[in-house]
C-alpha cells in the first residue's frame, strides 16, 4: 500500500469510504479519477499528485491522519531517515545527547559529543531525509534533540511505538524486536549501561567503549527498518479486507 491507494487524505472521504471504495474495486487514484461520483476531489487529487512528484512529504503530513502517515513510507523510502539517540540521562534540561545515529538508503551515520554532534550537522541530516522514523522519538528523542541544540523539527515523523500499540505490542524496542522474531547483536546494553559507556569513554578516553556505544546506536536505529517493514505488512492486513490487492 502507497499513498496512490489512500483516500482518507482527500476532504470528505473517511476511513469507512476508503474500505467501501477498496471494495468495489477502486484501489488507486486512477480509478477514482475515472468515477464521476468523486468529481468534487478531482482538485485535490491534482495537487497530491503535483506534491509526490516533487517529493513534498510535508504536504501529506499535514493532510493524513497521523496514524495513518505509515502508508507514505514507500512512496519516499529513499531518503527516509530511520534515527536514534543516546543521552546521560532522561531530562533534556540538565542532561546531554551523546550520540545520534541516522540510518537512511542503506548507510549508517553516527554524530558524536565532542567530535561532530552540532547543531548544523544534525540539521543537514534533518534537511536530507523526507521522513524520519524512531521509536518513541516523538516524546523523547526529538524533544531532547530541540531542546539541546534549538533545534525545530518539522520532517514528518512515524514513531513505530504507536503503530505497535495499535496492533498489541506493548513494551520496549527490545521487547517488540524479540516478539517479532528481528535479530539484534549486543544484547546485553540497555539505555543505562549506554550512559555507562559513555562515561568511561568522556572520563577514561575508552575508545573501545566509545566504539561499542556507536554500534549500539547504530543497532537500534537500523532494526526499526525490519520493524517498520514488519509493522507496515501487518496494518496493511488490518485496515484493508484484501490486502494482497494493494501488492
Amino acid at each position: 500500500m502507497k499513498l496512490e491507494n489512500s483516500f482518507i487524505l482527500f476532504p470528505g472521504i473517511g476511513q469507512k469510504t476508503e474500505k467501501k471504495l477498496w471494495k468495489d474495486n477502486i484501489r488507486h487514484w486512477d480509478h477514482l479519477e475515472d468515477s464521476s461520483k468523486h468529481n468534487k476531489v478531482q482538485e485535490h487529487m491534482e495537487k497530491a499528485r503535483k506534491n509526490l512528484k516533487v517529493n513534498n512529504s510535508i504536504y501529506f503530513d499535514d493532510k493524513l491522519p497521523n496514524k495513518s502517515l505509515w502508508r507514505a513510507y514507500k512512496n519516499f523510502e529513499k531518503d527516509v531517515t530511520f534515527f536514534d539517540i543516546e543521552t546521560t540521562g532522561l531530562k533534556p534540561e540538565r542532561n546531554k545527547t551523546t550520540t545520534v545515529s541516522f540510518y537512511r538508503n542503506g548507510e549508517s551515520k553516527t554524530l558524536i559529543r565532542g567530535q561532530n554532534l552540532t547543531r548544523e550537522k544534525l540539521e543537514n541530516e534533518i534537511f536530507e531525509s523526507s521522513m524520519l522514523v524512531s521509536f518513541n522519538g516523538k516524546r523523547f528523542d526529538a524533544p531532547f534533540l530541540e531542546k539541546n541544540f534549538d533545534l525545530n523539527i518539522e520532517t514528518p515523523h512515524i514513531d513505530l511505538m504507536y503503530p505497535c500499540k495499535r496492533l498489541g505490542y506493548s513494551g520496549g524496542l527490545k521487547k517488540i524486536e524479540k516478539d517479532l522474531k528481528i535479530q539484534r547483536e549486543l544484547e546485553d546494553i540497555d539505555g543505562r549501561e549506554a550512559i555507562k559507556l559513555w562515561k568511561k569513554y568522556e572520563n577514561n578516553g575508552d575508545e573501545e567503549a566509545l566504539n561499542k556505544l556507536v554500534r549500539y546506536n547504530q543497532y537500534d536505529a537500523e532494526n526499526l527498518q525490519d520493524l517498520l517493514e514488519i509493522v507496515r505488512e501487518k496494518l496493511i492486513e488490518k485496515v484493508a479486507d484484501r490486502p494482497e490487492r494493494f501488492e
